[in-house]
Parts: C-alpha cells; structure tokens; sequence
C-alpha cells in the first residue's frame, strides 16, 4: 500500500488511457494518488479527475514555469477550488532558475502569494525547487502566514539544502531521480538522512521514469505503477524490507495529507 503524492495524470500523454494508467498502478499496489495542478486550467482538470476517482485527491496551483500567467484574479480561483473536498493541497509551487520559463521576480511573488494562500487556508503546501536554494528558502522565511505543512517534492538537492529544509520543518519528496545513476547519486548518499517520518515517495509521472527498471519499458513515459519499485530500491538503501519502509512512508503521507473518503 503506497501513496504517489505528485502525480501528473492531467498531462495529455494520458489523455487516451487516464483509467489504465491508475489501474496498472492499483494492481501494483497504489492505493492513494495526488494530483498536481501546474497551473489555473490543470487544477482544475486535476480536481475533475479527483471528482471521478475515489482514490484520488488534488493539488492546485500554479508552477514556476507558469508563474507569468498569474493575476490578480489567481488566488481567487485557487480559494474556490479548494472548497471541494478532494482538493487537498496548494500546488505545484516554487521556483525555477534551470529553465527559467517565467521572469526569477514573478515567480518569488507567484511563490508567496501561493504559500500565504496555503496558510490562511489551513492547507498543507507541494512545493517545487530547482537551481534557487538560497531565494526559495528565503522566499518560504519571509512568508507572513506560513503553512501549516510543506513538503520539496521531486528533492534533488544538495546536503545543505536538505538540512534547512529539515530544520524548516519540511517534509521530502523523493521520485525515480534516485534511480538514475547519471544524476541521482547525491541524493542516494543522502537518503539515510532523511528521518522516516519526513520522506514520501512520488512518481511526478508521467517525467523521471526510474533508469533501474528491469527490463526496460518501450515507452519513456513514467507512471504510477512504478512506485513501488521507487519505494523497493530506497528501502533496500536505507537497509529497510519493503514492507517496513511501506508503512513508514505511508504513514507518513498520511499525516501530511490527512487523506480521507
């Protein structure tokens, strides 16, 4: 039984097979899924399909990459999605300097307008970090009303991040990135630093398919089936069965989220 806390099932390479994606997934023990918005017309397809299946529950919000479409009508819409009961979470939010697809201004602005959200609605917060450690930090410091719960997802950070993020009280996402032998070493010499009751597991399928996969699929498109083999090569890491690293990251999901139905 695992939770997959980022998964892009609104992406259109599911368009054609959305309900075989989650099935596959099902039989290979998933039993929760966390869909996140990417922006205003996502969350909202997000929530849609959170509506349909009970198993899934929803994330809106606004990514880095489309922080330039933000307006001042924005959290508005983001205020009323939450009120359905599947949504769950604000989110995907952050930063973004590898692509930089939106000005590095707007998107510290779309950042803590999206965690003051989360705050005053009482919401616990998907956040998205790469290549701007020391301005995402200091964006989540300098936020008035803090949310109650953050967890980094997709953490491909360093070792210093990974501590402040821990001393910051924030909970770490970990995706198929720790497969990858080209680019996930770090994060496989850190991964026995992450206290049990701070890591989730996630796909963000239908990107990060793990490199380990035995054999290969044809296809390079990631999905949720794959996380328990995500789950199996970290357990095996952190010398865990895994059964046992199951039910600590679930558990763990669990309290984040507070999912219910």
């Amino acid at each position: 039984m695992l939770t997959d806390i980022c998964c892009n099932l609104t992406h259109e390479s599911f368009a054609n097979d959305q309900e075989e994606v989650l099935q596959r997934a099902r039989e290979a023990g998933v039993t929760r899924f966390l869909l996140a918005g990417a922006d205003l017309a996502e969350s909202r397809a997000c929530v849609s399909a959170a509506q349909r299946y009970p198993d899934c529950w929803a994330a809106v919000g606004v990514h880095p990459h489309q922080a330039r479409e933000w307006d001042s009508g924005s959290a508005e819409i983001l205020r009323d999605l939450q009120q359905d009961p599947k949504v769950i979470a604000i989110g995907e939010c952050g930063l973004d300097y590898y692509r930089d697809l939106s000005p590095r201004e707007t998107q510290a602005a779309v950042f803590s307008e999206q965690l003051e959200l989360a705050g005053e609605l009482g919401l616990p917060v998907l956040m998205h970090n790469r290549d701007a450690d020391e301005d995402f930090l200091q964006v989540f410091d300098n936020v008035a009303s803090r949310p109650p719960r953050a967890v980094l997802h997709c953490f491909t950070g360093g070792r210093s991040l990974l501590h402040a993020c821990l001393e910051r009280g924030m909970y770490i996402g970990v995706t198929g990135w720790f497969c990858d032998e080209r680019r996930g070493q770090s994060l496989r010499d850190l991964i026995g630093e992450i206290p049990l009751d701070r890591l989730m597991i996630e796909t963000d399928a239908p990107y990060l398919l793990p490199r380990t996969l035995r054999p290969r699929p044809r296809t390079r498109r990631n999905e949720p089936m794959w996380l328990p083999h995500i789950a199996e090569q970290i357990a095996e890491a952190r010398n865990l069965s895994l059964d046992e690293f199951a039910r600590h990251t679930q558990a763990c999901a669990q309290a984040f989220f507070s999912f219910s139905g």
